[in-house]
């Protein structure tokens, strides 16, 4: 199933995103740094939703208290 989750307090606008069967796929973030998000999108894919969410959750980016990895827990977290 595709989800669209909206970011806050990121230079990304948004992730799209899929789960099938508790596994992360196709991970696209609109916006941000686009060569971290791009290897943070090809990191999680194939995992399970409880691992990226483990390794993920907390990051933070300077002041902003989230960071784009944050907001994809935050995201998979509203899904799970």
């Amino acid at each position: 199933m595709k989800h669209t989750y909206k970011t806050k307090n990121t230079c990304s606008r948004s992730i799209e995103f899929e789960v099938e069967n508790g596994i992360v796929r196709n991970v696209k973030f609109n916006g941000g740094c686009m060569g971290n998000t791009q290897g943070i999108a090809a990191l999680v894919e194939g995992m399970k939703i409880e691992d990226v969410i483990a390794k993920c959750e907390g990051i933070q980016c300077g002041f902003r208290g989230t960071s784009c990895p944050d907001q994809l827990a935050k995201a998979l977290k509203s899904v799970e």
